[in-house]
């Protein structure tokens, strides 16, 4: 059974931890449950919407998701697999951790612990021998996750704005400035500058810096490109200055990821 099958069953036992590994290539729907969810990305990329962020999740990069907040994960890749485990959190909510979304660089040690899980699903309860095990992964989350991946493209229902957004994302290997934006869409350099900063809260210069970046990640996940061919596809004149705003983006070497 699937994660977006076993949505209903998630909150019944409100003790439990719930755990669930799936290899799939799919849109889980908008949908939120009271426990905190760990999901590891293993072998592809997914993304996680949330009410006014697109969130990229690299593979070899887990998530961890404050129990109450709504969101949909899509994952574009078939063979993907998404383990997840979601916890009631209780007391540990004082702790700031469990309080905020966050993307983080999976270590040896969480894999193994993860894959371990790996036969096991649905409910695992207090008297379980498991669970011990279970509030273990738990319990070091805090200590291993301090290098946050800051990937997230802010969101918006504008219909203007989309069709803006859906422009440069197909014509992304364009030199795209402020000025040729603004005169493809009929509007002033101004205009569109406060556009850009009052519906979506970032520069034109800096949404277009994101998004080039997303465009990356989801490039060298596919394998198919040299990093040469990558910093062309994303707009960029030169591998050099490709790798640089990269590395200013996310703290990532481009080559790491290619590996």
């Amino acid at each position: 059974m699937g994660l977006t099958a076993s949505l209903p069953e998630i909150d019944q036992e409100v003790k439990s931890i719930f755990v669930i590994h799936e290899k799939c290539e799919k849109y889980i729907p908008l949908h939120q449950h009271s426990k905190g969810q760990l999901s590891y990305i293993d072998g592809g990329m997914a993304y996680i919407r949330l009410a006014d962020q697109l969130l990229v999740i690299p593979s070899r990069h887990y998530f961890w998701i404050p129990g109450g907040v709504p969101h949909s994960v899509t994952i574009r890749q078939n063979g993907t697999h998404l383990r997840s485990i979601l916890f009631d959190t209780g007391t540990e909510t004082r702790q700031d951790f469990y309080n905020s979304v966050g993307i983080f660089p999976i270590n040896d040690l969480l894999i193994e612990m993860m894959r371990f899980t790996e036969q096991w699903n649905g409910h695992v309860l207090p008297d379980d021998e498991r669970f011990v095990f279970l509030q273990s992964i738990k319990a070091i989350l805090p200590q291993i996750s301090t290098k946050h991946l800051p990937i997230a493209l802010p969101h918006t229902e504008n219909e203007r704005m989309l069709q803006i957004i859906s422009y440069i994302e197909e014509n992304l290997a364009d030199k795209h400035t402020l000025e040729t934006i603004s005169r493809r869409f009929g509007l002033s350099d101004r205009t569109l500058s406060r556009f850009f900063k009052n519906t979506l809260k970032i520069s034109f210069l800096q949404y277009l810096k994101l998004l080039r970046m997303t465009k990356a990640f989801e490039l060298i996940q596919q394998k198919e490109h040299s990093l040469s061919e990558i910093a062309y596809l994303t707009g960029y004149q030169s591998l050099a200055s490709f790798s640089y705003t990269f590395f200013q983006v996310t703290n990532l070497r481009p080559s790491a990821l290619k590996d």
